[in-house]
């Protein structure tokens, strides 16, 4: 019995390894997954936090609704700027007090302290994290490229307005401060051709 596994093992043709340019094709196609994929996760992920909130995104919405609550919270405003940018970036108001469901307008403002003109882009979160899905946007400056040649000043403004559905939210029913956290940094695309104003 174990003449005839020899005479088997013996007749079959030996594996053939696996070629280097096949190898190689595969890696290559892996390599171009993942970068697709990082891509994608961008995009992905924004679009994740714009619907959820999470991470402190905050909603984005046409208008406020037409009553607003009785509760009142205090709504702060924080600006930071990026090292690499020299610019000035400060909240217009340190903090306002706003009833649930009002439509309230503030404004940030940045100056180019720099000799050349600078394209800069803002992200923003919001704390408690528990409380971005309430905060809803009408109008802002984030994600959008600003053009500041030196010395320029410019003034941006945001409207915004808390969802009344957070009085249904159990673990914010105590909550009196929101803080809207607004960074400045050098965007990727320093055009100057064009300019996003708010």
């Amino acid at each position: 019995m174990s003449q005839d596994r020899e005479n088997r093992d013996a007749e079959s043709p030996p594996a053939k390894p696996r070629s280097n340019a096949s190898l190689a094709a595969s890696m290559v196609g892996i390599v171009v997954g993942m970068v697709c994929l990082t891509f994608a996760a961008v995009p992905l992920y924004d679009m994740f936090c714009r619907v959820t909130g999470y991470g402190g995104t905050t909603m984005v919405a046409e208008k406020a609704p037409e009553k607003p609550l009785e509760r009142k919270m205090v709504i702060r405003f924080n600006a930071d700027t990026a090292k690499e940018l020299l610019w000035e970036f400060k909240a217009d108001e340190r903090a306002i007090e706003v009833r649930v469901g009002e439509e309230r307008l503030t404004s940030f403002s940045a100056k180019n302290d720099g000799t050349e003109p600078v394209v800069g882009t803002a992200i923003y979160n919001v704390t408690p994290l528990l409380a971005s899905k309430y905060f809803n946007k009408i109008q802002c400056f984030c994600f959008e490229n600003q053009l500041l040649k030196p010395g320029e000043e410019m003034h941006m403004p945001v409207s915004f307005f808390i969802d009344p559905e957070i009085e249904n939210d159990p673990f914010l029913k105590d909550l009196k401060t929101v803080t809207l956290s607004y960074t400045f940094f050098l965007s990727k695309n320093q055009s100057v051709e064009g300019r996003n104003t708010p």
